[in-house]
């Protein structure tokens, strides 16, 4: 059995692959810790995150936000720590929240997951 976390891999981009090929948008992002996948969050719209993980089976992400370093193992529902993923470890810290500029509604706050 592989391990759930590649320190190896770097992350897939800088924001929510699903979203940025569908011109949607994103609150949080986070990064698989076993293939870089960067999806969004479940406050997010789409939810690419956890797609992600019902679609392939990788279990841990980090986030993927300036400054903060924890994991979620969506099969044990367990918050954690581990070890240091390849760089970029966040998005850019100039990209918007909620991102990416020019591809958030007016009205984003009533479109979130709460």
């Amino acid at each position: 059995m592989t391990s759930p976390i590649n320190t190896d891999v770097p992350p897939s981009g800088t924001g929510c692959a699903e979203c940025l090929a569908a011109g949607g948008w994103w609150f949080h992002l986070r990064r698989c810790a076993e293939c870089g996948h960067v999806g969004c969050c479940d406050t997010s719209p789409s939810q690419h995150a956890t797609a992600h993980w019902k679609s392939t089976g990788h279990p841990v992400i980090q986030s993927f936000e300036p400054g903060e370093d924890w994991y979620w193992n969506f099969d044990t529902e367990e918050a954690g720590g581990g070890p240091e993923l390849a760089p970029p470890t966040s998005r850019p810290a100039d990209q918007p929240v909620p991102g990416p500029a020019g591809a958030v509604p007016a009205d984003w706050r009533e479109k979130i997951h709460r």
